[in-house]
């Protein structure tokens, strides 16, 4: 497994967020993780990425526990992640945002100073995602879906083992979603990447996941592959009737 995620607790004032949530990942696996507002998702992604510490449990990527490293450390050891919101430098080209991020891949953001480089790397990269038409136009004037495929070339710049995408297809037109879960399920057979998302379009969860945990106040309720969360009385009860 890439990834094995065990008894992971976090508490915010005594509200408890997450309880003994433990799941793996393998490599060329996507995996959704969903559930309604206020389930634990971003908590636990924010556990897996170093922005929060657990309270309990333990963080394994390739077998190293990574649960006291910090987010610019679990990078280098092969965590990616993509937000929500695509986070991208506006003023800056869209070879310049992924070249920024081989960068901090090598530990050489002190030498910014100089030619960036690494333009043969980040131009593999965009024609991955499909941006090697746009490398030279500066973020700030892409429409929202290539912004997505941006962040995506970013995050794979760490050349990541395990990738975490929160709501990758949040603020897209219909017809882009599922472009982008093809390219990402593309890229998870082809270079082996553990692939770990949020979404709340169930036609997305449903189309490419292979398998399904939900989350509800901050505890697995269900584990399994679409079709059998699909069915599950539980996830429709307090899920899956209100989407």
């Amino acid at each position: 497994m890439i990834l094995e995620a065990e008894h992971l607790a976090k508490s915010f004032g005594g509200v408890r967020a997450l309880a003994d949530v433990s799941f793996s990942v393998g490599a060329g696996e996507l995996l959704a993780m969903i559930g309604p507002n206020g389930a634990g998702k971003t908590t636990c992604f924010n556990l897996l990425n170093g922005q929060l510490r657990a309270d309990a449990g333990s963080i394994r990527v390739e077998g190293l526990d990574i649960e006291h490293l910090p987010p610019r450390k679990r990078f280098r050891l092969g965590v990616g992640r993509t937000f929500q919101v695509a986070a991208t430098f506006g003023s800056m080209t869209v070879r310049e945002n992924v070249q920024l991020a081989l960068l901090s891949r090598e530990r050489r953001l002190g030498s910014l100073w100089s030619s960036l480089g690494g333009a043969g790397e980040a131009a593999q990269l965009l024609a991955r995602v499909g941006m090697s038409e746009q490398a030279h136009q500066p973020c700030a004037t892409l429409a929202y879906g290539d912004l997505k495929r941006v962040e995506l070339a970013i995050a794979l710049a760490g050349r990541p083992r395990l990738l975490l995408m929160d709501e990758p297809t949040a603020g897209m037109a219909p017809e882009e979603r599922g472009e982008l879960m093809r390219l990402a399920t593309g890229l998870a057979r082809e270079l082996g990447l553990a692939v770990l998302f949020t979404e709340h379009d169930m036609e997305v969860v449903f189309g490419h996941a292979d398998r399904v945990i939900v989350l509800a106040e901050g505890v697995i309720i269900a584990e399994g592959p679409p079709a059998d969360i699909r069915a599950h009385a539980k996830v429709q009860e307090v899920y899956l009737g209100n989407v």
